[in-house]
């Protein structure tokens, strides 16, 4: 076994997108976006996020198109925004759909029930949202999707995780 010092299959920085590097320098909050409806449980980890202070209140949001979470999102009309708290990288991972979890995404971590979809303990904040246009445009290469929020939960003394450079903090 070979122990590299750096990813073994990154390319070399000059054939890298300059788009994708510069987001890579920008500090991003890290969420997990979920919905239920009928049984069923689905959600998406997503950085690409603002929130839009007005009456209402937004959030602003780039969405895969092809997650399975977003099929659901659009058919309920209403997410709970979960907001990462501190050591809660590797449940973003696995929402992301790049780690593991056996049984299933909502089997890592603590997740209760709540009106607007899953909530999972240990976060810095909760968002109730509700999705105005199930069609939205695309931006880049994905969707820009809009959601009013309709509740908002702070836990006091959590800092928000951030994704910056490949890590969180």
């Amino acid at each position: 076994m070979t122990i590299h010092s750096s990813h073994p299959f990154l390319p070399p920085p000059e054939e890298r997108e300059p788009a994708r590097r510069l987001r890579g320098r920008l500090p991003a909050p890290v969420s997990i976006w979920t919905s239920a409806a009928d049984g069923r449980r689905d959600g998406w980890t997503i950085s690409s996020l603002l929130v839009a202070n007005g009456e209402p209140a937004e959030l602003v949001a780039l969405v895969n198109e092809d997650a399975d979470w977003w099929e659901l999102f659009r058919e309920t009309g209403y997410a709970t925004v979960n907001v990462l708290g501190p050591g809660q990288g590797w449940i973003a991972d696995v929402f992301a759909r790049v780690a593991p979890s056996p049984g299933g995404v909502f089997r890592t971590g603590d997740w209760t029930d709540a009106p607007h979809g899953p909530r999972l303990a240990g976060c810095s904040a909760w968002v109730g949202a509700r999705l105005v246009d199930p069609y939205p445009p695309s931006a880049g290469w994905g969707l820009l999707v809009r959601a009013t929020v309709e509740s908002v939960e702070l836990a006091e003394g959590v800092p928000a995780l951030e994704h910056l450079g490949g890590h969180y903090r």
